[in-house]
């Protein structure tokens, strides 16, 4: 059996036929010459996006395809490709492209280089590539949440991020976790750093969310956090007697 690797790069990806295998192609070459694998999740995909995945098995060896049996969200996607991950070092990009691969590796390095209290270093996009509404909208919710959970981060929406695998694993687990994970690392007593990254234009395809939607679901998740934050107690540290 191969080793494992050091660094486990997880696509969650929904109807993205266009987009996916452009983007395997661009990770496999950002992180060339590195020990690495690529773990895309297809979430039950209507089109042919788990074939197109599939067909470059041979072209990269270091992909790996995890398909969901029903359609369950960008966030159980995410946690099932690190469930699968074998690599000690998590990152993550959204599937439709807009993250640029090629900043993934300085996120993973600066995670290596950090204390061991270091569990994450998030991206944040420096120059959206998306409609006005939509970065008035995220503007909004990231000045509302960071206020509320004091969780240090400008940008949660941004899917490009570096992080421990088993500080992941330690985290209570909800829908749209993903948005949450430097206030919930923070609560577990780990630390949290972050640095741009670049942010390009949908080429393919759609996106899954609405502003309208967004904002519903981070409103009861604001409230679940905030109370996951008052019932939080940290030992400070485990040591055996």
């Amino acid at each position: 059996m191969a080793s494992a690797p050091d660094i486990s790069v997880v696509v969650p990806v929904f109807d993205e036929e266009g987009a996916a295998p452009a983007l395997a192609r661009e990770i496999a070459r950002a992180f060339a010459g590195r020990s690495f694998e690529i773990v895309f999740v297809d979430d039950a995909s209507r089109d042919g996006t788990r074939a197109a995945l599939k067909a470059l098995s041979a072209e990269i060896p270091q992909l790996r395809v995890l398909s969901h049996r029903r359609n369950s969200g960008q966030s159980r996607a995410i946690r099932s490709g690190i469930l699968g991950a074998r690599g000690a070092i998590i990152v993550t990009l959204d599937g439709d492209g807009q993250n640029d691969p090629a900043d993934g590796p300085a996120l993973a390095d600066a995670l290596a280089a950090g204390p061991a209290e270091l569990a994450l270093v998030g991206g944040e996009r420096v120059k959206r590539r998306d409609s006005q509404a939509k970065k008035i909208a995220s503007r909004l919710g990231n000045g509302v949440r960071k206020r509320l959970l004091k969780d240090t981060a400008n940008d949660t929406g941004c899917g490009l991020k570096a992080f421990r695998r088993e500080a992941f694993l330690a985290l209570p687990y909800f829908d749209h976790i993903h948005r949450y994970l430097p206030a919930l690392m923070l609560r577990e007593g780990y630390q949290t750093a972050f640095r741009p990254v670049n942010h390009r234009h949908r080429e393919t395809g759609q996106s899954k969310y609405t502003n309208l939607g967004r904002l519903w679901a981070s409103l009861s998740d604001l409230a679940g956090v905030m109370w996951l934050q008052s019932r939080a107690r940290n030992p400070g540290g485990v040591d055996e007697a």
